[in-house]
């Protein structure tokens, strides 16, 4: 069987137990037009994306919260240019309400220049927003091991 010659990722497909609930989260957060969505009482979904590229789905078909502690999804990250658009971010979640994993914007490793912000999304998803430089190198908060690693 050939290998595929060019291979990226495509979009992540996340269950969600409110539908209108993440579609304000995710808007407000990364700035994603909804491309697509369905409405039907027990068919509720949504395409993100940005420029017509799909991003993220989202369907609601879930109950509960994010269970962390099971195989599965450790955590979504997104990539920007700038430290200063991930301290932006950080406003909006912090208006939010968001719950983060560290205290502000943090660098992947010890004494790293990259580096972002993690934190969940309503229903308890694992997030992370960067920028691959501008996190002035300072201590990880989890010595010995990457930031994005353990939380």
């Amino acid at each position: 069987m050939a290998k595929a010659k060019s291979l990226q990722t495509g979009h992540v497909g996340l269950n969600v137990t409110d539908l209108q609930r993440s579609l304000a989260f995710y808007r407000a957060v990364f700035d994603f037009d909804v491309l697509a969505e369905g409405k039907e009482d027990d068919r509720r979904w949504a395409f993100l994306g940005r420029d017509d590229r799909l991003l993220v789905t989202l369907w609601q078909q879930s109950t509960g919260s994010f269970p962390a502690d099971r195989p599965g999804l450790h955590h979504l990250s997104f990539q920007v240019d700038t430290v200063e658009e991930v301290r932006a971010t950080e406003e909006v979640l912090r208006g939010l309400g968001a719950e983060f994993a560290h205290d502000g914007v943090v660098p992947h490793g010890e004494n790293g220049t990259s580096g972002g912000l993690y934190f969940t999304d309503p229903d308890g998803i694992r997030l992370e927003i960067y920028a691959p430089t501008g996190a002035d190198p300072a201590d990880a908060p989890t010595p010995g091991a990457p930031t994005c690693g353990f939380f």
